[in-house]
């Protein structure tokens, strides 16, 4: 009987897609292609156009969001492409409340007039169905981060392709594990490949994913001439981090859950915002199509922006920094950063849940808690 590696776990495929084809005293791992220049008559044909190491890497993201991926030297450059496709003056109907990097992006090409933007309410699934006419595209970031947002994808994603409207998805903080919108009927999913694929905070990485073969030359051709390419480092990285994504990725989110339900009976925090609690906010529609809540929550206290950066800095176990989607827990407060959206309260702070032992991790809260 034959094998069908479309049958397969995704927990399998993370560690069994972008392999070497096997062979007497073949390579179990792909290796690292530090080429610029290859011979004539293949299909790579110059080190800005293709790598061995990024196809590796590329087939492995693949298999787990479905489609052709594209990576790129970091999550905002494959952004970037993603916009870079459509004319001067499309319209975007983008979340009102979501990545920084994607609101200064959009912000300033609404401001010069190379992009006309409609921000909304993404958790308001009439609010955008009602911004879409007339629109080039819709841009979803679910959950949003750092709020955690829940977009009601299948819904918003068909009343858009409807309309003739193309929908992107950031699946960043969701991962293929929890959604696949392009199963949905998405048109390209981003990852920044550098959170919770990569898992090591030690590389910049993006990726888009597409099941449209015009859409993939268009993205291939602004990675080629725009220059956002990956190195075969970086790649190489990239797919050894992917080979424990699920195992990772299953230990932070169990842990998530456990810190989001005893921080919500916490006194001096006075809200959780993560879609797994029953009394979240976003949770009824978060289960609908979510088959995991992540790996990150959200959390306001009871004080100040002051008091949120002490307790940031009051952990001995939790790293005070910026990013997430480590192996290591992070936390932050997100309004110390100038470009995040006025709608973040000051006192919030975004944690991202590494493997850490969760009894560890939750001594180390308590203790930087009571700092304030």
């Amino acid at each position: 009987m034959s094998h069908d590696p479309s049958a397969e776990k995704f927990s399998t495929r993370a560690i069994t897609a972008g392999r070497p084809a096997r062979a007497a005293d073949s390579e179990l791992n792909a290796s690292i292609s530090l080429n610029s220049t290859f011979t004539a008559g293949g299909p790579l044909g110059y080190g800005r156009y293709g790598n061995q190491t990024w196809s590796q890497t590329e087939s492995a993201i693949s298999a787990l969001e479905g489609g052709q991926t594209l990576i790129y030297s970091s999550g905002m450059a494959a952004i970037s492409a993603a916009f870079s496709i459509f004319p001067h003056g499309a319209t975007v109907v983008a979340s009102n409340q979501g990545y920084s990097g994607v609101m200064t992006l959009l912000n300033q090409a609404d401001a010069s007039g190379q992009l006309k933007v409609r921000f909304v309410d993404v958790a308001d699934t009439q609010a955008v169905i009602s911004s879409l006419p007339g629109a080039d595209l819709l841009w979803l970031e679910s959950p949003t981060n750092p709020c955690l947002d829940v977009a009601e994808l299948p819904e918003l994603i068909s009343a858009a392709r409807a309309a003739k409207i193309l929908v992107m998805v950031d699946n960043t903080f969701a991962t293929a594990l929890t959604q696949r919108p392009l199963e949905m009927g998405a048109d390209v999913v981003m990852n920044s490949v550098t959170k919770f694929l990569a898992g090591h905070s030690d590389l910049l990485m993006g990726s888009l994913s597409t099941s449209n073969t015009e859409l993939f030359t268009k993205l291939e051709n602004a990675r080629k001439f725009n220059g956002s390419i990956a190195g075969p480092f970086e790649a190489w990285l990239a797919l050894r981090g992917i080979r424990t994504f699920p195992l990772r990725f299953e230990r932070s989110c169990q842990s998530a859950m456990i810190l989001a339900e005893r921080l919500s009976t916490h006194p001096k925090v006075s809200r959780v915002r993560y879609p797994g609690l029953p009394t979240d906010s976003q949770h009824a529609r978060a289960v609908k199509f979510m088959e995991t809540f992540g790996a990150v929550l959200s959390f306001e206290i009871v004080g100040s922006g002051a008091d949120g950066d002490r307790l940031c800095d009051s952990s001995s176990l939790i790293t005070h920094a910026t990013s997430l989607g480590g192996v290591e827990s992070l936390w932050e407060r997100r309004r110390r950063w100038p470009i995040e959206s006025p709608s973040v309260p000051e006192n919030l702070i975004r944690l991202s849940v590494g493997c850490e032992d969760v009894e560890d991790l939750w001594a180390d809260i308590q203790r930087a808690l009571a700092s304030i």
